[in-house]
């Protein structure tokens, strides 16, 4: 038995959530992303702008925006490029700054995205539905205690 072991007995089991953990989000962000394209046409990257935006209506900057979606500015601005293109999301220079931009929902990319977030929810209930109520509980209070060790 390593050192470690002797140490920590249960670190060979947190190894194992862990990998059961990563395995499940996976799987799931997968199913995700295949569900959107082929459903919706669309990808998840698009979906996750126009959720960032959606929280906030009035619109953030491109910087605040790659922050939310923890993306550099490049992917971020190519996504929105291929969004403003579709007409569901609108650039606007600051007046304060000229460097600064932008950016929020038009009106249909609003409509597109409740569509979407409607559609994803039930995909997701589809894929959770083996979780009852307690399981549910359960893990949401586990999760929450695993966000604080980190």
């Amino acid at each position: 038995m390593s050192g470690t072991d002797a140490a920590d007995p249960l670190s060979k089991r947190r190894l194992k959530m862990w990998i059961r953990l990563l395995g499940v989000t996976r799987g799931a962000e997968s199913h995700l992303r295949e569900f959107l394209r082929l459903s919706h046409d669309t990808t998840l990257p698009r979906f996750d702008v126009l959720a960032a935006l959606y929280r906030r209506r009035d619109g953030v900057t491109m910087s605040e925006l790659s922050r939310m979606l923890l993306v550099s500015n490049g992917n971020a601005t190519a996504v929105v490029d291929r969004l403003e293109s579709d007409g569901l999301v609108r650039r606007t220079p600051s007046d304060a700054d000229r460097r600064t931009v932008f950016v929020a929902l038009t009106p249909s990319g609003l409509t597109r995205f409740e569509r979407l977030a409607e559609a994803h929810e039930r995909e997701i209930g589809r894929l959770f539905k083996g979780l009852s109520e307690a399981d549910l509980d359960r893990l949401t209070e586990i999760l929450k205690r695993m966000g604080g060790a980190a």
